[in-house]
């Protein structure tokens, strides 16, 4: 037996290794995504006076710092049993799309585009960002750049800052928006819909118009049959601000559909002693192992989870786009990991045709925009969709508004049964007979990639202590002892 380990994981937020292991004649038998990090939100968060966490979360993780900022807000908001006015709610989730155009760009270009754009086997030199400029034009990466930029500075101008907001509070929003703001949001709406449409045409371009690469995305390599999570509205339309959770099958049938307050009587969390990360699963059907299918709990969220849990778009032309791919695909829903990304263009389209509706809103220009809250805290939970997927925010506190418990419960843990199951399958599809090169490592890691996860966001401590173990190995690599770390205080006391 051999291992390939690699460490770190490339183009994701947060830190991971994959550990492949081959038998002896170089076939892979087995790969483990393993998070070696660990984050303590949900424990230094208690003891805090709850209107920090909108404050506190966004620290969290850099690249989506705007979702957990909102799902702290929504849970304030409930904490605080006080209901925003109508202008607010609108201000919120205009704001949210444009985080959410900006974010999925960011994904499709930078982070995953280089698979695609620049090749799945081409070399690390070139998987990158410069190497996607040099394919798709330097007055194309411009374009890209300038409306990142755009995106960014508006989101400055409602939220006080980009990277940490300093915009929700508990029953509205800090301020109302300026003139320049109102102004700068609807001219810059026109411009997000024409580059969202860009996007699109760049994808089917790209990456529909090569055989190999539809091949690749419909391959059995990167297929997996779980069930689907998303926030729908009420005519079961992706929202990415509220809604109802809705859960289909893998047969494309409601498994279940419910209001946020009920997520502990559907969702359970498993926990492995190798990694850090959580796995949470469907509670009424169980944990059966890493395995897929009806029968299994494990559950998936992000684009694809989220147009498979939804019977359309809210948009016309994210709606055709939405049409499209099924009937490109085959119908819903859509198994094939891959696709994730075609799924991430069309929530670009939709995300910026939801922002220009919001932006020539009347509503958005008025004073109104906070109702004061004046209940006693007791339990309040708030629901978003992050670009990576569900995000949970669930908060109990004393009178006096001081935490006692945060659950924190995030789309890449939502992810992670199906991801490692993604990462494992995809090493023993490709790696055959002791083949193994950068071009081939990287298709391991885009079965992870297509998700966009972020370790930063996903990894949690379980209990006051932390649990460590030692493993002892032969020089045959044979496992000899497992020390935890009980037994390794008692042996460094002595």
């Amino acid at each position: 037996m051999k291992e390939v380990v690699i460490n770190p994981i490339t183009r994701l937020e947060g830190h991971g290794k994959i550990v492949i292991v081959l038998d002896d004649a170089g076939n892979c038998v087995k790969a483990y995504l393993q998070i070696p990090e660990l984050r303590g939100f949900e424990k230094f968060a208690v003891g805090r006076h709850a209107e920090d966490m909108p404050q506190i979360t966004p620290r969290i993780c850099g690249v989506c710092p705007t979702a957990h900022h909102m799902a702290s807000t929504k849970a304030l908001d409930d904490l605080y049993k006080v209901d925003p006015p109508e202008p607010a709610k609108k201000i919120r989730e205009m704001f949210y799309n444009i985080f959410m155009v900006e974010d999925h760009a960011l994904h499709f270009y930078i982070l995953a585009g280089p698979d695609f754009i620049v090749g799945p086997k081409a070399s690390k030199e070139e998987r990158n960002v410069v190497g996607v400029i040099k394919k798709v034009g330097v007055e194309v990466g411009l374009r890209v750049i300038q409306m990142r930029k755009k995106l960014r500075k508006l989101m400055e101008m409602i939220g006080g800052k980009t990277i940490h907001p300093v915009f929700g509070l508990p029953g509205g929003i800090s301020k109302p928006l300026s003139e320049e703001a109102i102004e700068t949001a609807k001219k810059t709406s026109d411009e997000a819909v024409e580059f969202a449409e860009f996007t699109y045409r760049v994808f089917k371009d790209i990456v529909l118009s090569n055989k190999e690469y539809v091949d690749l995305i419909t391959s059995e390599a990167y297929t997996h049959r779980t069930y689907y999570m998303g926030l729908v509205d009420d005519r079961n339309r992706v929202n990415f601000y509220d809604g109802r959770i809705r859960v289909v099958s893998p047969r494309g049938t409601e498994y279940a559909k419910f209001d946020v307050h009920q997520y502990l009587d559907y969702i359970a969390e498993h926990v492995e002693p190798w990694t850090y990360i959580k796995f949470p699963y469907l509670r009424k059907i169980g944990w059966k192992g890493f395995t897929d299918g009806e029968d299994s709990g494990i559950m998936s969220v992000a684009p694809l989870a989220r147009l498979n849990a939804a019977d359309g778009m809210a948009t016309p032309k994210a709606q055709e786009a939405y049409e499209e791919m099924y009937e490109t695909l085959g119908g819903r829903p859509v198994h094939h990991t891959l696709a994730n990304h075609w799924a991430r263009v069309i929530e670009i389209v939709y995300a910026a045709e939801r922002f220009r509706e919001l932006a020539y809103d009347p509503d958005i220009e008025s004073k109104d925009v906070r109702n004061l809250p004046s209940a006693i805290p007791d339990v309040g939970i708030g629901v978003v969709e992050a670009p990576r997927g569900t995000l949970i925010h669930h908060y109990e506190t004393d009178e006096n508004g001081v935490l006692k418990k945060a659950n924190l419960l995030v789309a890449t843990q939502h992810n992670a049964a199906r991801i490692a199951l993604s990462v494992d399958k995809a090493a023993r599809s490709i790696i055959r007979a002791g083949q193994i090169d950068e071009g081939i490592l990287n298709m391991v890691e885009m079965a992870f990639r297509a998700y966009d996860p972020c370790h930063a966001c996903g990894t949690h401590s379980l209990s006051e202590r932390i649990s460590l173990k030692l493993h002892l190995y032969s020089s045959k690599g044979e496992l000899l002892k497992i020390i935890d770390s009980d037994e390794l205080v008692s042996r460094i006391g002595k």
